[in-house]
């Protein structure tokens, strides 16, 4: 379409509130809800199952909330239409939605950035029309599972209110829909079965989504008056004309009351996703009505995101390192600020802070000031009180302590923290408006700041459920920062799982295609839905199976320690075919030294400027602590590199017996300058596995009686006489 033709956003509106309300359009809604939501398997569900997700031609939810809300905006015509007339309203739909979105992108248009340019914006991205596409399509925060899983705990402690004013609890809500879902895929093959047999003329798949009450008592557990109450308190009346939806991001009554009642008594369910949605923010707005439950209702959603936060980061790092509300004092008594949840492991730390602020429908308008507003008091505030917290961690002037009084102390010195800002609610184009609005500061020790929800918290925690692989991947998330583009953080956590987030330093700008995401839609629905899939997708989670580095490791993840913490991180950033060489070197030289009773060790220089020596070893360990200490550092001095490293394995097992850290500042020194003197160059990775395995060679070779290379003094028969002995 040229630029003359080009038509406004109101007259697309309008056309397909003309298109929705055709006689028979609710059949046409049928098909493109079946074609775009349901996954289609025999046994297994695999990735491919899920592709259809991320094809650019499916309708997003928002855009059949669209179509649904304009529907209902006349009295639902249920009479099936000919085929032709079907497929005619299928086409426009898509023909109009398609034109839609290309008005809302226009605000990205080449044209409207120069103008913006030539206004003096500084960014035209982060102006209040062009946040409206973004927030229209935004890719859903949570799964549908999630939105029943986390509702039941949100309303928990609201239960004696909604019993007394709806008659129904949200875990009875919660079982209500998940009996829907569950009747829906017990009947799906035989319904199908029977659409295939019915002539053209009366082919639809209303059916595939509707249901009686009474039908899901036994897949419930509920009585059928609870039942019953809990579907008519999600259903739209049948008086309701939806007359507040007069533009595309007005208040739309179907994202509240998502069922449908039809002339037979049935209700109709067009997207269990949005039922799901309702039961986790509904209620809210319910309670919010009642002005003396107020204060309870707020106490009450911020306990249920703290809560939720500390219990999944409990489940990475166990009890002792997750603190809950730690008030922070200064010498005078003063409380100088508070986290509602602390994370200490080793000497990392995470600093959480959760709001409830909800983006408003003003906001999702495109109001600027609104916008503004809104993020100010759910992300930006976090921030601020995270950043002023951790100038506080470590800083003898201020004492931090749980509510009971018991002080926090770490029990090292903390040299990276993480701030967490956790919303509680679908917040939608998050990491977009984070990356245009927040104003961040350099703080030392601080990290960029992770901007997030309670569901991807979850999800995080339920894949990456050791603090090694956990801090592994915010570390290196918080490190790329803006230099990562997606359309959402699972997006960005589905590529590191297949392909172990990195970049090299050249790479400015990296954009991640929406199916890696794929890889866990498939295994949350495995863990949470029961579907039948792999629970862990293949790639950075499965190379270490069955390898002795694999092991080693898991030992690291168990220990808290600075040392060690550091060396797992280095690993777990090692390329596939690297940490399979690795492994081998190190059952090699383990196996040489409970062979012949002697140290044996390899030392490798990585691309970052740092090193590692793997020392296998029977001896007592402050002989081989010296020796390994020794030696690193020689050998850090030697490369003038920034960081070294030492793991020292059990002879035989190669179990981690202990590590050491090597990080101060490189310092020109007369004696080291002498004592390095004939030390081989490091080999890489490659190198090394290629010296140890197939007879290479990349140094000159050393006589038996000349003096080691490493600078011990002593005789190379003595001292290394390996790949790279100490």
């Amino acid at each position: 379409m040229n630029e003359t033709a080009k038509r406004s956003e109101c007259e697309i509106f309008s056309d397909l509130l003309s298109l929705c309300t055709q006689p028979g359009y609710v059949h046409a809604l049928a098909f493109l809800c079946f074609r775009d939501n349901i996954i289609r398997y025999e046994d297994v569900v695999t990735e491919q199952h899920v592709q259809n997700f991320y094809d650019p031609r499916r309708l997003v939810r928002t855009e059949t909330n669209t179509l649904i809300g304009l529907m209902v905006k006349k009295k639902v015509d249920w009479d099936i239409p000919p085929p032709d007339t079907l497929q005619g309203y299928i086409d426009s739909s898509e023909r109009l939605l398609l034109e839609l979105h290309h008005r809302l992108s226009d605000a990205f248009s080449l044209p409207d950035v120069i103008g913006a340019h030539q206004r003096g914006e500084a960014n035209p991205f982060d102006r209040g029309l062009a946040m409206r596409e973004p927030i229209f399509y935004a890719a859903d925060s949570a799964y549908n599972f999630q939105y029943l899983d986390l509702a039941a705990r949100k309303y928990a402690a609201d239960a004696a209110w909604l019993q007394a004013r709806r008659g129904f609890t949200i875990e009875e809500a919660r079982a209500v829909a998940q009996a829907v879902d569950q009747l829906m895929k017990d009947r799906r093959l035989t319904h199908q079965e029977k659409v295939h047999a019915v002539p053209l003329e009366q082919w639809t798949l209303l059916p595939e989504f509707s249901f009686a009450a009474s039908e899901l008592t036994g897949y419930a557990g509920v009585a059928l008056e609870i039942v019953e109450r809990v579907l008519i308190a999600f259903s739209l009346p049948e008086s309701d004309r939806n007359i507040r939806f007069e533009s595309l991001q007005d208040f739309n009554a179907i994202t509240a009351t998502p069922l449908l009642r039809q002339p037979n008594g049935k209700f109709l369910a067009l997207q269990l996703y949005s039922f799901a949605e309702a039961i986790y923010d509904s209620p809210f707005y319910w309670m919010l009505q009642d002005k003396a439950y107020l204060p309870t209702l707020d106490k009450h959603r911020g306990e249920f995101t703290e809560q939720f936060v500390a219990e999944r980061l409990t489940r990475v790092f166990g009890a002792d390192h997750v603190l809950a509300n730690v008030d922070i004092w200064e010498g005078n008594g003063n409380k100088a600020g508070e986290i509602d949840v602390l994370v200490l492991w080793a000497d990392r730390a995470i600093i959480v802070q959760a709001k409830s602020k909800r983006l408003t429908l003003e906001a999702r308008k495109g109001n600027d000031k609104v916008i503004r507003d809104d993020f100010q008091k759910s992300v930006q505030d976090a921030y601020d009180q995270a950043l002023a917290c951790a100038r506080y961690l470590g800083d003898p002037r201020y004492r931090f302590a749980r509510p009971d009084g018991t002080e926090v102390v770490p029990q090292c010195e903390i040299t990276e923290i993480f701030a967490f800002c956790v919303v509680s609610d679908h917040y939608p184009a998050l990491s977009f408006q984070a990356r245009q609005f927040l104003k961040t500061q350099d703080v030392p020790r601080v990290r960029a700041a992770m901007v997030t929800d309670v569901f991807l918290i979850d999800v995080v925690t339920e894949l990456l459920s050791t603090p090694l692989h956990f801090l592994s991947y915010i570390a290196r998330r918080t490190r790329y920062g803006d230099r990562l583009l997606a359309s959402q953080e699972l997006t960005i956590l589905g590529y590191h799982l297949k392909c172990n987030l990195w970049f090299d330093d050249h790479v400015d700008v990296a954009h991640i295609a929406e199916d890696y995401s794929a890889c866990i839609d498939v295994a949350m629905a495995a863990r949470r839905w029961g579907l039948p899939a792999e629970e862990t997708p293949d790639g950075i989670l499965t190379r270490y199976e069955g390898t002795t580095l694999g092991r080693i490791l898991r030992c690291i993840e168990a220990r808290p320690e600075p040392a060690v913490l550091d060396q797992g991180f280095q690993l777990l950033e090692l390329s596939e075919d690297a940490s399979r060489d690795i492994s081998r070197m190190i059952d090699r030289q383990a196996l040489r030294s409970a062979q012949d009773g002697l140290p044996h060790d390899f030392t490798m220089m990585f691309s970052d400027r740092s090193g590692l020596t793997i020392h296998c070893t029977a001896e007592a360990t402050p002989i081989a602590a010296e020796k390994l200490h020794a030696y690193c550092t020689r050998r850090k001095y030697q490369q003038k590199a920034d960081r070294w490293f030492g793991l020292c394995l059990a002879a035989g097992t190669a179990e981690l017996r202990f590590g050491l850290r090597l990080a101060l500042p490189w310092v020109q020194s007369g004696d080291m300058d002498a004592a390095t003197a004939l030390m081989a160059k490091p080999l890489t990775p490659e190198a090394a596995y290629r010296t140890l395995f197939r007879g290479g060679r990349s140094t000159p070779k050393v006589g038996r009686n000349e003096p080691c290379p490493c600078g011990s003094g002593r005789k190379y028969k003595k001292c290394c006489g390996g790949v790279e002995g100490l």
